[in-house]
């Protein structure tokens, strides 16, 4: 028992980490934009597909430097050209937009690189077991992802909280008019929070991309994961997107290594039989099978209950 759960426990964070390490981006855009990045997924795409065609000519960690720039300065381009157009009609409008954009992506991603998963492979540099549990090997390129999302972390809360820099972009968002009077381009600004934004995206894809199946669905696979985890943590609160991937890594983690179901549950019970009659349907079915409906669930319960999220300050 203790091992089973050690390892469920370790596989969750793993997990929670490689989701926060996604979600950041968005939860950058919308804290400091108020824009709800529908693309964000297809940005994540374009790293990991930029990250694959970099890596197998000049490597991984030119591959891990280049694509994050290149997808961030497309992310500026289409802030600048589209959704600083779009903005002025709405936050419809802008979800419009970015919606649109997801599948723009996605079909310039099937046009380059087809359908077909490509073969992205994890550096040999890191291609070892870092250590063994319980006779469970866990590769070093999985520590080298928990590292990146924690210093990612880390660095994103130092800037937002601590700095003059994210003070300014915070104050943009409320008070764009005074901002200006001081000086500061907001325009720019905005620009560089989107920019930076995707470029995170981009990492999360570079990292994710040797150790997922890279394909020209994985935005679609992916995407609606993160919108769970943005709107679970709180919309906006990067704290909260850390805390909410924790908990839905550690959720799905543990409901797949459990094969219980309410036959086990209710099965010596006297009201067994009658049970099972009125719940034939899924009598028998396991909570590992339920496993990839319990984020949503979760996300549910949150709307209903605490619409803001576990530690947002906007209403969702």
């Amino acid at each position: 028992m203790f091992e089973i759960v050690f390892i469920s426990t370790l596989n969750g964070i793993l997990y929670g980490m490689l989701l926060f390490l996604m979600a950041s981006g968005l939860t950058v855009i919308f804290s400091m934009m108020g824009v709800l990045n529908f693309a964000h997924a297809g940005f994540y795409m374009l790293g990991a597909f930029f990250g694959f065609e970099i890596s197998r000519r000049v490597g991984f960690w030119p591959g891990l430097v280049i694509a994050p720039l290149l997808v961030g300065l497309i992310g500026m381009a289409v802030e600048r050209y589209g959704l600083r157009r779009v903005h002025r009609h709405g936050h419809v409008a802008e979800l419009l937009f970015t919606f649109g954009l997801t599948y723009v992506i996605q079909q310039a991603v099937e046009m380059v690189w087809g359908k077909l998963p490509v073969d992205y492979e994890v550096p040999r540099s890191l291609d070892f077991p870092a250590f063994t549990v319980f006779g469970t090997e866990y590769p070093a390129f999985k520590m080298f992802e928990l590292l990146i999302s924690v210093a990612i972390f880390l660095v994103l809360l130092l800037v937002i909280k601590r700095t003059r820099i994210g003070l300014v972009v915070q104050a943009a968002l409320s008070h764009p008019g005074m901002v200006a009077m001081l000086g500061h381009n907001v325009d720019r600004v905005f620009m560089l929070v989107f920019g930076v934004g995707v470029a995170l995206a981009a990492v999360a894809g570079v990292i994710a991309g040797p150790a997922l199946v890279t394909q020209s669905n994985m935005a679609g696979l992916l995407g609606p994961i993160l919108f769970v985890v943005v709107v679970v943590g709180g919309l906006g609160s990067l704290g909260g997107a850390f805390i909410a991937s924790l908990l839905i890594g550690l959720l799905q983690t543990f409901a797949v290594a459990s094969n219980a179901s309410l036959a086990d549950l209710f099965g010596s019970s006297a009201s067994a039989g009658a049970l099972q009659t009125y719940l034939s349907d899924i009598w028998n079915v396991t909570v590992a099978q339920v496993a990839p409906i319990l984020p949503y669930l979760l996300l549910v319960l949150i709307l209903i209950f605490r619409p803001r999220g576990l530690m947002g300050t906007r209403e969702t």
